[in-house]
């Protein structure tokens, strides 16, 4: 188990403040050693902004903060950043996003689709398809679709990238969290549910007691507001560390099989369950390229992009590093966020979409990527067409959460 990642929240305008990036570089390299020293590998330290276009009053400047976001990323001793979501308020936020991403290395962007606030924009929607297709070919193997992430009902505060960003306000700081191989260990000798559940839930709240004490040593020292702990079981594409494995350590033939909808709610639930302070997802998360048994179910075609969607209504993030065809349309790509997007307003839970089109790959073919993160496997189908009639409107819908069942 390991911390994924410290995010740090802030808001540096534009022209980049140098003070507030100096203090985010300065407090996330003693907490990586603060945590180090409490027992836990720091794999990242990342820095999460307010939302672009609030701070921005040309959104033809966003490659250039990128750039130099980007290039001052190293002196800051900070890996990563991301620079929030593109917003239905501003359209022109969203055309600029693949620019912005072609023109830097380490930054991160996302864009808004849907909120309990304003409701599901059919628009807006249509516009993360675009950038979607649009960054496929940036490069050979479309990953730079790995930096940007659709959202649907995601608030601020979640330290998980592409979806993090910032309210605004005063800096924060929150926990992002490497932990299936937790659910693994729970599972793997468990003889019955309760067992591995109750197993799962302890070991929650054992390391939630120690991080909770160096992240109060860090937030009392700096006066600095702690958002929380994401325990969303993140996973790392070996076998020990493979949500995929845990479902199938709980009895799942292959995740992808019947049964695997209860496996997810059962993990879910027991998340839950356990006692830490809540940031971001805080559910499971299936990342299709980041997890060894899920890559291997995709390229035995067991488990499916439908699969995953109908995952997401009881669990984690939605759907994530998931390999489509090369070319796919943004047609195709708008009817799968239209489901996306409405299962998280209807269900009220934060979901999101990272989706890479690879550019030459059709349905079935091998993935060949050369990255330390993920596990290949085979490009996915898309079973989809263009959305027509009403569906295919401009129009922003409200569509509201689902009411409790009364007794």
């Amino acid at each position: 188990m390991k911390i994924r990642s410290i995010t740090y929240f802030c808001t540096p305008g534009w022209p980049l403040n140098d003070k507030i990036l100096r203090l985010a570089g300065s407090f996330l390299q003693e907490a990586r050693t603060i945590f180090t020293e409490a027992g836990y590998e720091v794999q990242t330290t990342r820095l999460a902004t307010t939302p672009f276009p609030k701070m921005l009053q040309k959104m033809t400047d966003v490659p250039a903060l990128a750039r130099t976001l980007d290039r001052l990323l190293p002196e800051l001793g900070v890996d990563y950043a991301a620079l929030g979501p593109a917003l239905p308020a501003i359209p022109e936020s969203y055309p600029v996003i693949p620019e912005a991403i072609a023109t830097s290395e380490n930054v991160f962007f996302s864009a808004l689709m849907a909120d309990r606030q304003n409701g599901l924009d059919l628009t807006a929607i249509c516009r993360c398809a675009e950038i979607i297709v649009r960054l496929a070919p940036v490069e050979s193997n479309g990953f730079a679709n790995l930096r940007f992430a659709a959202l649907a009902n995601v608030l601020p505060g979640a330290p998980f990238f592409p979806a993090a960003y910032h309210a605004g306000g005063e800096p924060a700081f929150a926990l992002a969290m490497e932990a299936a191989d937790i659910a693994v260990d729970a599972f793997e000798n468990a003889k019955t549910v309760e067992q591995g559940r109750q197993a799962l839930i302890s070991a929650l709240d054992d390391h939630t007691r120690s991080l909770c004490k160096a992240a109060d040593f860090l937030k009392y020292k700096h006066m600095l507001k702690f958002g929380g702990i994401d325990w969303s079981l993140a996973p790392f594409p070996s076998e020990r560390q493979s949500l995929g494995a845990a479902f199938e350590c709980m009895g799942v033939p292959a995740i992808g099989l019947q049964g695997s909808l209860a496996a997810a709610a059962i993990l879910a639930e027991a998340v839950e369950r356990a006692d830490f302070p809540r940031a971001g997802f805080s559910g499971l998360m299936l990342p299709v390229l980041e997890d060894a048994v899920l890559a291997r179910r995709a390229a035995e075609g067991i488990l499916s992009v439908k699969d995953l969607l109908l995952y997401s209504a009881v669990c984690g993030t939605g759907l994530d590093t998931v390999p489509l065809p090369g070319d796919v349309t943004a047609e195709q790509v708008a009817a799968l966020l239209l489901d996306l997007s409405a299962l998280a307003l209807r269900l009220d839970k934060p979901l999101t979409a990272r989706l890479m089109p690879i550019p030459g790959k059709k349905a079935g073919e091998p993935t060949n990527f050369d990255f330390a993160f993920f596990a290949n496997s085979k490009v996915m189908a898309l079973e989809a067409k263009s959305i027509g009639s009403a569906l295919a409107s401009k129009e922003t819908l409200t569509l509201q959460m689902r009411p409790a069942r009364m007794p």
